[in-house]
């Protein structure tokens, strides 16, 4: 264990304690749970940071980082879908499948040895699902306090849905490009 494992950690319990005061759904729970998400957003950033400057780097914070980042994404996800919240449940099941896909490939190869790290768009898909969290809170607390601004309308109930698609997009494009890239890899069991 190394301070860049327990950062993983500290964002998988963070992830917990921002679904639930998302789900408690009242103003003051919603700003403290984009609040949580934020700073366990930066332990991602943070604990990569601390691995590869400090020679950290391990299999098993390879492994642990992308299942702590789907635990709070799709948390995350799945609290604004029960609230009805610009997400649809066609959105967070076609994230849930390309994470559960990568994820049961990247378990099925680690068996044989080999660990299979996340990669640009990866990283990228990471980034995108962030940001799109990040829109959701802000036009979310928008429009819970000026329910009637026009402006708060569009953000909420049109910016908002679009990013959600670009995720969605960036999401099943990474899962593709992550599978071809690994296609040898994957032929050989």
């Amino acid at each position: 264990m190394n301070i860049a494992n327990y950062l993983t950690f500290l964002r998988i319990i963070l992830a917990f304690f921002c679904i639930g005061f998302i789900l408690h759904n009242d103003l003051k729970s919603i700003f403290i749970a984009f609040i949580i998400f934020i700073i366990a957003s930066l332990t991602d950033l943070l604990d990569g940071m601390f691995a590869r400057r400090n020679n950290l780097v391990s299999d098993l914070g390879k492994l642990l980082d992308p299942i702590a980042d789907k635990i709070l994404i799709i948390g995350v996800f799945l609290s604004f879908l029960q609230l009805k919240v610009v997400v649809n449940a066609w959105m967070v099941s076609v994230i849930m499948l390309r994470e559960f896909i990568v994820t049961g490939l990247r378990l099925y190869v680690l068996k044989s040895g080999e660990v299979l790290e996340a990669k640009r768009w990866g990283k990228h898909k990471t980034v995108s699902q962030v940001a799109g969290v990040v829109i959701i809170f802000i036009s979310l607390l928008l429009f819970r306090k000026f329910p009637q601004n026009n402006f708060v309308i569009f953000l909420y109930e049109k910016v908002a849905y679009a990013m959600m698609w670009y995720v969605v997009f960036v999401t099943l494009f990474s899962g593709v490009y992550y599978f071809w890239i690994n296609r040898r890899l994957i032929k050989t069991f």
